[in-house]
């Protein structure tokens, strides 16, 4: 017989207290159920192009199958450096730091600068992920919430700027925003820069979706564009989204070149190295891809205007016209629960999309929809909601 323990057998507390996402809840509900079109997740349906694919299988059968530099493959360091370069300011190699994802890149930089009760600012509706990051390491996440208008989303500046105390470590700003698509402007990064100098704040700028940016410049603002290298702002990317890299698990940090060497501590000790014959194909797509990321802009351009003029023509629902991003966050008259609304539209009319509530309490009554899909399976899935709707009502 066992001997009883104080201690329960359980996870620490922080980790207990983390909130399951949402949208694999849903997911999970519409397993088996061929008849789905599924709109809930954030990844386009077109594979990752052939040549960078092709990078990846020739750097396997040339058997680089092996361990490499903590910080990633030399020949990639250049290469993203001359590409932050290129988009944004001067950065040399040394800044540049490869990640074995985008996720895994926030979490590095979290566990970078966060000690156990910080207090970290967060712009919301926000992706779950980084959400929940800064309370594995068991700071204070305070949230300033985006307002949405039919003309967009709109962030109250001011309200941000308070909620920038002193005694805040970090902000963490997704921009274009993933679930709402809302961009920061220039005018606004330099008022929140100038903000956090002047209080010694961390930046954590999470630009996944720069290249995915409907303005003319095609490239969102960022703060690479106004920092100086060792001002308190490091930038995080993945290959995910621009190169349709998302099963890949590839991503980098732009970082100040103090926190370099303590970076490859992390890395070690948290996956020791991003696989080379991975970092072969990121490496194909930084040097050959920018033909990828403008087909795929003016695909996604498409496809938002057809999703969201086609939303605002259902009765009951408001979408505002994202600038950046692959989705459209629309409010639905009446949602209260939009985690059994969306569940409702799996079991109704085979529809999934993700409920608001899965970017936070913030995002209720919204529902988010990746539109990175044909027209052809983007008319099908608008007409599927107008039934679910009409059944709704009835």
């Amino acid at each position: 017989m066992k001997p009883e323990h104080p201690h329960p057998l359980a996870a620490r507390p922080a980790v207990r207290a983390l909130t399951a996402s949402k949208i694999r809840e849903l997911f999970n509900a519409g397993i088996g159920r061929a008849d789905v079109l599924p709109f809930w997740v954030g990844e386009p349906d077109e594979a990752t192009p052939e040549f960078i694919r092709r990078a990846g299988t020739d750097s396997i059968a040339a058997g680089e199958v092996f361990y490499t530099h903590n910080l990633g493959i030399p020949e990639l360091r250049e290469a993203l450096a001359a590409y932050v370069s290129r988009l944004h300011r001067p950065t040399r190699p040394g800044e540049i730091a490869v990640t074995s994802a985008g996720v895994n890149a926030l979490m590095l930089a979290s566990q970078l600068l966060l000690d156990p009760g910080d207090r970290v600012v967060e712009v919301v509706p926000l992706w779950p992920n980084l959400q929940e990051i800064p309370k594995i390491l068991g700071a204070e996440v305070v949230t300033v919430p985006l307002e949405f208008a039919a003309s967009g989303w709109r962030l109250d500046l001011g309200r941000l700027l308070d909620a920038l105390s002193p005694d805040t470590k970090a902000l963490y700003l997704n921009s274009p925003n993933n679930p709402t698509g809302w961009t920061i402007s220039r005018a606004a990064q330099q008022a929140v820069l100038a903000h956090c100098r002047e209080r010694g704040i961390w930046i954590i700028a999470d630009d996944a979706y720069e290249r995915q940016y409907y303005e003319a410049t095609h490239v969102a603002p960022s703060f690479l564009d106004i920092a100086e290298a060792d001002d308190r702002v490091i930038s995080t990317n993945t290959f995910s989204k621009a190169w349709c890299m998302t099963g890949w698990r590839l991503g980098w940090l732009v970082v100040p070149p103090g926190l370099v060497d303590d970076l490859g501590k992390l890395i070690e000790y948290n996956t020791s190295c991003s696989p080379v014959f991975v970092q072969r194909a990121g490496l194909a797509a930084v040097r050959e891809g920018e033909p990828v990321i403008a087909h795929m802009l003016e695909r996604l351009r498409r496809a938002r205007d057809l999703v969201v003029g086609s939303l605002n023509g259902i009765p009951g629902v408001e979408a505002a016209l994202p600038s950046g991003t692959m989705y459209a966050f629309f409010r639905v008259a009446g949602v209260r629960d939009s985690l059994a609304f969306c569940k409702q539209l799996v079991s109704d009319v085979g529809l999934g999309l993700a409920p608001g509530s899965a970017f936070g309490p913030e995002g209720e009554g919204c529902v988010r929809w990746c539109f990175a899909s044909s027209e052809a399976r983007l008319r099908d899935g608008i007409e599927r909601l107008r039934r679910a709707l009409v059944l709704r009502r009835a």
